[in-house]
């Protein structure tokens, strides 16, 4: 009977040989971005994302609630029907930072996403879609907030 000394040791050999081999991860990169994320606008961090200016489309879809109670977790969709997203972005125009989530898209994901973001107050809630061709749509939403999540 193995110990519990053995089987990490032995745990870490085959962890190490799997490694070599090529079969795991040797590191995990997340991309940030760090200007997109101190932008200010929407004008702002399209431009930091290499887009064009953003035009209002009805292809592009925000879900959100017309009420939030509590601004600490508000649940919010972003999709697009249109072929050829390469980007779906979730922006909160009152947040300290108004880009709140980036999604990347390739053809064989769906381009619909759901999450829950912080709001402190109030604001405009847009979806954002950056096309392949270099087009960026958008769709809006004011969502109200009645308990601030950012300490209100």
């Amino acid at each position: 009977m193995l110990n519990r000394r053995e089987v990490i040791s032995h745990s870490v050999t085959v962890a190490g040989l799997l490694a070599t081999a090529g079969l795991l991860p040797s590191q995990a990169h997340a991309a940030f971005n760090a200007a997109a994320f101190e932008a200010k606008t929407m004008a702002e961090l399209v431009k930091q994302l290499g887009g064009s200016a953003p035009a209002e489309s009805k292809s592009v879809t925000v879900t959100a609630p017309d009420i939030a109670e509590n601004g600490a977790v508000v649940p919010i969709g972003v999709s697009s029907s249109l072929p050829g997203v390469k980007r779906l972005l979730l922006l909160v125009e009152k947040n300290p930072s108004v880009l709140s989530a980036m999604f990347d898209v390739t053809d064989a994901v769906e381009a619909n996403f759901s999450t829950r973001v912080k709001m402190g107050q109030s604001s405009n809630v847009y979806a954002v879609a950056m096309m392949a061709d270099g087009k960026v749509l958008f769709a809006g939403k004011e969502v109200k907030v009645t308990l601030g999540g950012c300490g209100g």
